[in-house]
């Protein structure tokens, strides 16, 4: 087997040596053999205009890489939703004519699908990666899609590079492994080839890439729109979603001990979730720039790299959004929605974000092949609320029944309609920029920044989230083969910390840089999840309960149940256990079906009764969560067990007996995680 395994290996190289004689000089080509003498910008109106529609290169380009699966989605192919409201606190006239957001006693439906990015549609859901939130609003104008992430940045700033992105983090063609992660050669080698990425990549190392549910991470517009008023007048804005129950997430050990205990895990606590009336909220935010002001910052606010700081220029809040209804069929709704950034009513308009410009193009385009043809609008979940009415016919799917013979526009056979409707009268009219420029493949001096920002990330993380991000890049760089793109990726990340570069270099045999970082410059707190909202509404509790409990158990439970606590009964079998004074309790989990991870905390309760097989599953059951820093309380002999253990007397334990226990316990459990506790 040694001497079969060597030849293997001497093939594979002879195999790699041949493909470099043979391609590594060949010329860069459209599919028409025509030799590009540029690949990195799509063409626009100036370095900082729009792209325009003339760039075949790029609609080759994209036209091909949307076409490339059929038929879930290229991207976000693992996706769940689920329909709402959205109300409005105030009315913003001030800023916008958009009709939803001018009456705060109308309440606007909508449908949220969320996603992971990179995986199939079968792949696990608590995998390191961005999530998609997108949002459609079916308003009275029409219907507004703001198509987001929950992270605020991009890895790229063209669209032109998108393909490339997708091809490098996907799993690698010749293998089609890893699925569903970015911790191979190829990603990590775009990473140090494409260094506009380092802002993101700083995100996605994060602890804001495995959320603890859908309903606890923050959403994003990622892009620089315009809300323009019905004066005329136009502001920059960003978009952004606040939960409600503040922004959470997981640990790296626990999201990956999910993935195979339960690979359902966030659409199930999100179904869950609204069958039981805790719905999902999330408040909506804007950001807001006067345009006299575009050039004010120390960044350009059209680079979908950059975020705006909260600090500089604050979140307003303005609504909240619900959702209190889950889908009725997952295909019709959640598989055949279908979103895109031009889908707008009069009042939101674009920038010249030069990835935003390229995602107009894009997602019509995919929804074509993936939908089956151009009236994809006529699918119910995809439908508007108000009437529609055009010169369009035919086409795969098509369901309306258009009567008459005239099809066009102009006519007098049919008296001229459907008729124009003028922009007084809410007819949509683009923002009237002034463009000018040379018709050129190039980027503005002003996105040439890739580090600035991914330092202000760093330098506004706490000390357990810097530690995190470290232990992300040490496993994702762990798995890269080539010690050279390890290499570069190091060296890369030197400009944004020394410290993270050199911590990382030793743990994975690359040369850590030298140097030490300045001292600590400009930091954003509103970027630390060590800053948000911190509940413990909807959080869920393993009791780990058997016969003979005590008598006030069912007190505790229910003080735990009155602060929104979700406390789940955990025992040997699904039989009821039965307390010492005659009371019963219903389980709904046994050791063999349920795993601490898929809790927000564990209550070890036990009993004299018991015996010692239910006491090591038990401790089981609290040490892999002190492990994962989270809330553990004890009573009765649970106590006891837990000193045994050594697991008291530690941050974020709590033990008793007395009405304080339960205060003391939900406390705990509102902080999520206890990171002064000291895990051996």
């Amino acid at each position: 087997m040694t001497k079969k395994h060597s030849v293997n290996e001497k093939s594979k190289q002879e195999q790699l040596e041949q493909f470099k004689k043979d391609d590594r000089n060949q010329a860069l080509t459209t599919n028409q053999g025509l030799k590009l003498s540029e690949d990195e910008f799509s063409l626009k109106a100036g370095e900082r205009g729009p792209t325009l529609m003339e760039d075949f290169h790029f609609r080759e380009k994209m036209t091909h890489f949307d076409h490339e699966r059929i038929p879930e989605r290229i991207v976000h192919a693992r996706g769940f939703a689920a329909h709402g409201e959205f109300e409005l606190y105030d009315s913003l006239s001030e800023y916008t004519k958009a009709k939803f957001l001018q009456n705060p006693s109308v309440k606007t439906p909508v449908f949220v699908r969320f996603s992971t990015v990179a995986g199939s549609k079968g792949s696990a859901e608590t995998v390191r990666d961005a999530r998609g939130f997108a949002t459609k609003f079916y308003t009275e104008e029409g219907n507004y899609d703001l198509v987001g992430n929950n992270i605020p940045v991009f890895f790229i700033q063209d669209a032109i590079k998108f393909p490339d992105l997708i091809h490098a983090v996907k799993p690698e063609p010749h293998n089609e492994m890893p699925q569903a992660a970015s911790a191979h050669d190829t990603f990590w080698d775009f990473v140090a080839n494409n260094q506009e990425s380092a802002h993101m990549v700083m995100w996605s190392m994060s602890d804001r890439a495995i959320p603890r549910s859908l309903r606890m991470m923050e959403g994003f517009g990622v892009h620089t729109f315009r809300l323009v008023n019905a004066e005329g007048k136009a502001h920059f804005v960003k978009f952004h979603w606040k939960p409600v129950l503040g922004t959470h997430s997981l640990v790296w050990d626990e999201a990956q001990t999910i993935s195979g205990k339960d690979p359902d895990f966030h659409r199930r606590d999100l179904w869950e979730s609204i069958e039981n009336g805790d719905y999902p909220e999330y408040e909506l935010g804007i950001q807001i720039i006067a345009e006299e002001d575009e050039f004010k910052f120390d960044f350009d606010i059209l680079d979908p790299t950059k975020l705006w700081p909260e600090e500089d220029i604050p979140v307003k809040i303005v609504g909240k959004m619900t959702l209190n209804r889950n889908v009725d069929n997952v295909f019709a709704e959640t598989e055949q929605v279908a979103f895109h950034p031009g889908h707008v009513v009069p009042g939101i308009d674009f920038s010249n974000d030069p990835l935003l410009q390229g995602r107009l193009f894009s997602y019509t385009d995919t929804q074509l092949i993936r939908l089956g043809g151009p009236n994809f609008h006529e699918l119910p979940i995809n439908r508007p609320v108000c009437p529609f009415h055009n010169n369009q016919r035919d086409g795969y799917g098509r369901q309306t029944i258009n009567k008459g013979p005239v099809s066009y526009h102009r006519n007098s056979l049919a008296a001229n309609t459907p008729v124009p409707v003028p922009e007084s009268e809410g007819g949509y009219a683009h923002y009237q920029e002034k463009v000018e420029g040379r018709k050129v493949r190039s980027r503005s001096e002003s996105f040439k920044d890739h580090f600035s920002q991914a330092t202000l990330f760093w330098n506004s993380m706490s000390d357990p989230e810097k530690e995190h991000i470290i232990s992300a890049f040490s496993f994702e760089l762990g798995k890269v083969k080539s010690k050279s793109v390890q290499q570069q990726v190091v060296d890369m990340f030197a400009n944004v910390s020394k410290v993270l570069a050199q911590t990382v270099a030793k743990a994975i045999g690359a040369t850590p840089p030298p140097g030490e970082d300045a001292a600590l410059t400009k930091s954003s707190p509103a970027l630390s999840q060590e800053q948000t909202i911190k509940k413990p509404n909807t959080r869920k509790v393993a009791v780990i309960v058997a016969n003979d409990f005590s008598s006030d158990l069912p007190q505790v439970l229910n003080r735990l149940k009155q602060q929104g606590i979700q406390p789940e009964i955990v025992s040997t079998t699904l039989q009821n256990v039965k307390g010492a004074d005659g009371s019963e309790l219903e389980v709904q989990h046994t050791f063999l079906t349920s795993d601490s991870v898929l809790f927000d905390a564990v209550y070890v309760v036990g009993s004299s009764s018991a015996n010692k097989k239910f006491r090591k599953e038990a401790l089981t059951f609290a040490q892999q969560a002190f492990e994962h820093f989270k809330p553990i309380g004890a009573t009765d002999e649970g106590v006891k067990w837990l000193q045994a253990a050594g697991l008291d007397s530690s941050p974020g334990v709590v033990t008793g007996d007395s009405t304080r226990f339960t205060d003391d316990f939900i406390e705990a459990i509102s902080a999520h995680r206890h990171w002064n506790r000291h895990v051996i």
